[in-house]
């Protein structure tokens, strides 16, 4: 069950790169987008394999998609930073615990 957040977050993440690229023409959020759709994809391959390091892998793609968007988002208030900024938050907490859970047997 665990995986379907991650793929989905990929899903989401490169929708969102697609969206500023195509809308602005910015050829980093497209680059960012899929990088960090990449490696909510992996991770949720390796959750699904039950693989050591995929919880880590999505709170590590969490943080990096909070750090990037979270600063646009507070200074411009726009759908999509805004979106994906509560999306990374609330996948970092989820999979947060999902790796306490995964390394401490709870």
């Amino acid at each position: 069950m665990s995986e379907h957040i991650a793929l989905s977050m990929a899903a989401a993440c490169t929708a969102g790169g697609l969206i500023g690229y195509f809308k602005t023409g910015s050829v980093i959020s497209l680059v960012a987008g899929a990088g960090i759709g990449a490696l909510y994809a992996y991770s949720g391959l390796e959750i699904k394999k039950n693989g050591n390091h995929g919880y880590d892998m999505a709170v590590g793609a969490s943080l990096l998609l909070l750090g990037a968007m979270g600063p646009k988002a507070i200074r411009t208030l726009k759908p999509v930073p805004t979106t994906m900024s509560i999306l990374g938050l609330a996948s970092g907490a989820y999979y947060s615990k999902k790796a306490y859970e995964f390394r401490y047997g709870v």
